[in-house]
């Protein structure tokens, strides 16, 4: 049987690229990582749970139209927005309101979508 999600990973081209894109213009944190012969497997555990990976160790490309996204959830939609645009971040979407949330897809240093989304208080 499944019991949970063990990890959501997406590929990478440059490692050292990716890297500083989700630590230091995300500000994840790396946890769990390694490297045998020139390929990675990096690990983020998330504050509020789950655990996202980034690896070269597949074959894999990075693609913001694969079929799969990332969605990390955020606590001011508004504020991470305007700090990744000003970071220089693309966006592929305005915010986008739906009756339960509010969403926004923008594209990590690889070129693999990433939605930053936010639960509307009840």
């Amino acid at each position: 049987m499944l019991e949970k999600l063990a990890f959501t990973m997406y590929p990478v081209v440059d490692v050292d690229r990716a890297c500083d894109f989700y630590e230091n213009t995300l500000g994840l944190k790396r946890g769990s990582h390694g490297h045998q012969d020139g390929q990675y497997w990096i690990e983020y555990d998330l504050p509020g749970g789950g655990c996202f990976a980034l690896t070269n160790a597949t074959p894999s490309k990075p693609s913001e139209a694969a079929g799969g996204t990332v969605g990390f959830e955020v606590d001011d939609l508004e504020a991470t927005v305007a700090d990744l645009k000003k970071k220089g971040v693309t966006f592929r979407s305005d915010i986008i309101v739906t009756p339960v949330c509010r969403m926004a897809v923008c594209v990590d240093s690889e070129g693999n979508a990433l939605l930053l989304h936010q639960l509307k208080r009840k």
